[in-house]
């Protein structure tokens, strides 16, 4: 037996003339699931921000308080060594949505987006996906109350990377998503504040943990040893420049997977072109800032939230009092 519903559906289909048909861009047309946190924090997920030729849908979500005015905005890059880690995923935080939620709760509109990993497509398709993000966010301001003037974006580990190099490489045309043919144009997709956490920042220098495969597959190496000018390509050292925005730079003296001295090599780099740089080094914590025990490991990242939370909000609410 047919259902009434589909009945009604099949009807509809019959009668063409009751459907209504636009040309117009492609986008998703089912809405968004909402979220409600303390705070009168409301999250929409799963929003489709781009669709890659011959990839799926890249999704982010989106972290609001109320406000009656527009927000800064601050982007979220997952960790997970380039092959893993999803946009609800922060390290040893087993419940991050909350942790971002109460950012937004600070008075930021938070996103947390998706890219491709390595094993969908070789970099710079990670970085293109992070641009795309925060192109599609300026371009939805008013839609989603933020001030497009004021940017901001963290990670940890892989994201801490992908973090860094957004703050350095404003204007690389290498790094451009590809064209969508979006009506709304190309709005920016250079950041005022960049936090990166335990991240990757010259992959020229870092040091390959024994039993780990290096950034080859990242970087589309055939083969473990990556040429010269690939390994520069992807650096956010290389990019380095006076133009730069305020960075924040955190690490666990004790990371046996990313070397503390990639951090310090970055300091150094962004502080000999006068870049206004906050480093901090917590000791006693490994990758993750992840402890030897629990109280360990809940005290570094508290620290670490903290500070990146007192870091946007003097970088990008300057007037705050």
């Amino acid at each position: 037996m047919i259902s009434r519903a589909l009945c009604a559906a099949l009807a509809l289909v019959s009668a063409p003339s009751q459907i209504s048909f636009t040309v117009a861009r492609e986008k998703d047309a089912w809405p968004p699931s909402a979220v409600h946190f303390p705070g009168r924090v409301t999250a929409l997920g799963d929003i489709i921000y781009a669709q890659p030729l011959h990839y799926r849908p890249l999704r982010l979500d989106l972290y609001r308080p109320a406000a009656n005015q527009p927000l800064p905005l601050i982007v979220y890059v997952h960790g997970g060594a380039w092959v893993r880690g999803t946009k609800r995923s922060g390290g040893p935080i087993e419940d991050f949505p909350a942790v971002l939620a109460q950012l937004a709760k600070r008075g930021f509109v938070v996103a947390a987006i998706e890219y491709r990993l390595d094993g969908e497509a070789k970099f710079p398709a990670a970085i293109q996906d992070v641009k795309a993000a925060i192109r599609f966010l300026r371009s939805r301001a008013t839609e989603y109350g933020i001030d497009a003037s004021r940017a901001g974006i963290f990670g940890g580990s892989a994201g801490g990377q992908l973090a860094a190099l957004a703050g350095t490489s404003c204007g690389v045309k290498a790094f451009d998503p590809p064209a969508t043919g979006d009506a709304t144009g190309s709005p920016s997709d250079c950041v005022q504040a960049a936090a990166a956490w335990y991240g990757v920042h010259d992959f020229r220098t870092v040091p390959t943990p024994p039993g780990q495969t290096g950034p080859a597959p990242y970087l589309g190496c055939p083969t473990r040893q990556c040429p010269e000018e690939t390994l520069r390509f992807a650096s956010p050292v290389a990019y380095v420049d006076r133009s730069d925005p305020p960075f924040l730079l955190i690490h666990g003296l004790a990371d046996k997977l990313v070397a503390v001295s990639q951090t310090r090599e970055f300091e150094a780099a962004l502080r000999a072109s006068h870049v206004p740089v906050q480093a901090i080094y917590i000791p006693g914590v490994d990758h993750g800032l992840i402890g030897p025990n629990d109280a360990t490991t809940h005290a570094a990242n508290l620290q670490a939230l903290t500070a990146t939370i007192e870091f946007f909000e003097k970088t990008l609410k300057p007037g705050k009092k």
